[in-house]
């Protein structure tokens, strides 16, 4: 019989999430194609020590998430926490200190508030008799954030090894909407295997700069640990041999509630399990009438099928993240982006090329030039920081990060993942998505 355990979990399962297995791209050669492979299809289990999928050759990408079950690799917070001894043999020396996230760009300060929501009409798919809970987090645009306090990331754990500190982020917890906004388009965000809603901060806080509602959601208990109200903590319960697939059914069936609850919130109610007192001026600003979504990995490989699922998401963007499942194979009539890392596109995915022939609304594959599959999380800018905080060695680092600097990563993905919303959710056009820019030569049009 399973057990629940409250770990220290965090950042780390991740090792930020960085997620970003079971469905990862990251397992893609720079020697051979994977399309000509089959494409493993078993969701990393958190009752098994064997990698969710195979031993990676010389070369390739490693998931820093499973990399704690090899020599050499990252080794997960929580993982260390239950095993002193793998812990200790690190032998690494983190530079105390606060980390930090690159400030936003957009002209309006940002908000965030937690909610914790019940779906009463579903039951969870990993835990038997019991209703699905998830927690999402809120960021918007803001007024007086002064009035109310500096926000920590949703994680369990904020101190790392060495006494190094989770940054805090941009958002102030229960700041009132900034009215001058209007009326926000929404956006959803799905994190990489492992990865929990914070992994993706330095987009989301820039994205709610800009005018989006954005909300984060954690899958609970196909993530690493969610801490809901009262200190419960729910962490994976996926048995051995879970398939991708199905994670990436529930996540769209878990996007498609969120997005119920949001025309509820834009009805006036409050859909938080303890009815928490909400911003003011949230009811109002909500609009469920210009919805998108984005993920990194997992996240991002469970984007199409939440449009299935959903046509009430107007336009999707896939950071780096590998398909599994039907969606792959149905026609989507949406916009839809594959962003990808140095070395994985539709030429050496065959699920991104089985996808691309089936999009046929406006479609995109770019690629960041220099960059590895944690490059779409806040490992970019977080590992360099204190790489020993996480047990990240140059070598590992180099892999999951690449070779281009992780300020400018940041900076190239606002920029474009803005202009693709802007265009598809909010119909403002930029010609940024014609074409090559010669302000960022790091971004390929694949065609």
């Amino acid at each position: 019989m399973r057990t629940r355990v409250a770990g220290t979990t965090g950042l780390l399962t991740l090792a930020l999430g960085a997620g970003i297995a079971p469905a990862t791209a990251a397992e893609k050669s720079t020697t051979a194609p994977l399309a000509t492979a089959a494409a493993p299809d078993t969701a990393a289990s958190p009752d098994t020590a064997a990698p969710a999928e195979p031993a990676p050759a010389p070369g390739q990408m490693v998931a820093l998430d499973d990399a704690a079950q090899a020599p050499d690799q990252a080794v997960g917070l929580d993982d260390a926490a239950q095993h002193p001894r793998r812990a200790a043999s690190l032998k690494v020396a983190p530079a105390p200190g606060q980390l930090t996230l690159p400030a936003p760009t957009g002209r309006h300060r940002v908000g965030t508030v937690d909610l914790h929501l019940r779906d009463s009409k579903r039951m969870d798919p990993w835990v038997p008799g019991q209703q699905r809970e998830l927690m999402v987090s809120l960021w918007y645009p803001a007024i007086h954030t002064s009035r109310y306090p500096a926000a920590l990331l949703p994680n369990s754990q904020q101190v790392l090894p060495g006494g190094v500190t989770l940054p805090t982020t941009a958002g102030h917890t229960g700041a009132p909407v900034d009215r001058k906004a209007g009326k926000l388009p929404v956006l959803l965000y799905s994190p990489g295997g492992r990865g929990n809603r914070a992994t993706g901060t330095a987009l989301v806080q820039d994205l709610a700069s800009r005018g989006y509602l954005v909300v984060t959601i954690d899958h609970t208990h196909d993530t690493g640990d969610v801490v809901f109200p009262g200190g419960r903590h729910e962490v994976s319960m996926l048995p051995p041999g879970t398939k991708s697939r199905d994670l990436i059914d529930v996540r769209a069936a878990d996007a498609h509630f969120v997005i119920d609850q949001l025309a509820e919130l834009a009805r006036g109610h409050n859909p938080d399990v303890e009815h928490k007192p909400l911003p003011h001026g949230l009811t109002q600003a909500v609009s469920t009438k210009h919805i998108g979504m984005f993920g990194a990995s997992l996240g991002g490989g469970s984007v199409a099928a939440a449009m299935h699922a959903d046509p009430r998401i107007d336009a999707g963007a896939n950071l780096d993240g590998q398909l599994f499942g039907s969606s792959e194979h149905q026609r989507l009539d949406r916009p839809y982006m594959l962003f990808s890392s140095e070395h994985h596109n539709r030429n050496t995915d065959g699920s991104w090329a089985r996808l691309w022939e089936n999009l046929h609304g406006e479609r995109l594959d770019l690629k960041l030039r220099g960059s590895g599959h944690n490059s779409f999380v806040d490992n970019q800018v977080l590992f360099p920081q204190a790489p020993g905080a996480f047990g990240v060695t140059p070598e590992v680092m180099q892999q999951a990060l690449g070779t281009i600097d992780p300020n400018r990563s940041i900076e190239v993905q606002r920029t474009y993942v803005a202009a693709f919303f802007d265009k598809h959710v909010r119909h403002q056009h930029s010609n940024l998505l014609d074409g090559p820019s010669r302000q960022y030569p790091e971004v390929d049009f694949i065609r």
